[in-house]
């Protein structure tokens, strides 16, 4: 009996696995182009970097600061980026620094320039759901929104600076839920240095398991956030 219960759930974790990559397939072709471009050049690329002693870690902290405060660069590849060239931990680490400065200046630029940031933050749609964040600043739901999959967190960066949150708790609760997922970054990016393919696709599946539902119920975890804002 416990033997049909085991291939019926790895039946159903095979079909839904199927089905996220099915609708996540731009993402995985983008994915495995990236990896085969810098896998053809990554000695080059970690070498140069490395040559630059310790200008090429500050040079990557400040890439993830710019990563941060202008949000169009990608802070999935550069994650990446950080543990291919560095390793796990330092990428981790020096990611780690790069996205708490970032965060940090994020904030208080909405802070100390609230009357041109706020009208830009009001056109967002997710402004207008979490504004009672800006009166109650229940830290477990903006900890949760930084841990959470697929949310605009350099959006949150600014957006919660026209909080009454102090700088000091902000810092906390953004370089701490924003750990996980830089840490299956910088892992994800020393597995394709060492040719790990394994792991590589391990946490490559990993992410769209969580990913998966978390972006395609995004709409109700945010109504349930916006509720939770309005008890308090």
């Amino acid at each position: 009996m416990q033997k049909k219960y085991v291939v019926a759930i790895a039946l159903i974790a095979l079909f839904v696995l199927g089905f996220l990559s099915f609708l996540f397939r731009p993402f995985l072709y983008q994915t495995i182009e990236f990896l085969l471009n810098i896998l053809e050049k990554k000695e080059a690329i970690r070498g140069f970097v490395l040559s630059l002693g310790p200008f090429g870690p500050l040079g990557f902290i400040f890439l993830q600061v710019l990563q941060v405060v202008l949000s169009p660069i990608p802070g999935e590849a550069t994650g990446i980026v950080g543990g291919f060239i560095f390793g796990r931990w330092l990428g981790l680490i020096y990611s780690t620094i790069g996205l708490s400065l970032g965060s940090f200046l994020a904030f208080y630029i909405a802070r100390r320039f609230r009357r041109f940031i706020e009208p830009w933050l009001k056109k967002s749609e997710l402004y207008w759901k979490f504004e009672g964040l800006l009166e109650h600043q229940g830290l477990f739901l903006c900890f949760f929104l930084y841990v959470f999959p697929g949310f605009p967190k350099d959006f949150l960066c600014y957006f919660l600076g026209l909080s009454r949150m102090p700088w000091q708790v902000f810092v906390f609760i953004s370089t701490i839920g924003r750990i996980p997922g830089t840490l299956m970054l910088s892992f994800q990016g020393a597995d394709i240095y060492n040719g790990n393919w394994v792991g590589v696709m391990a946490i490559v599946l990993i992410t769209i398991l969580v990913a998966g539902p978390a972006w395609l119920f995004r709409e109700r975890i945010y109504s349930w956030v916006e509720e939770k804002t309005r008890e308090n």
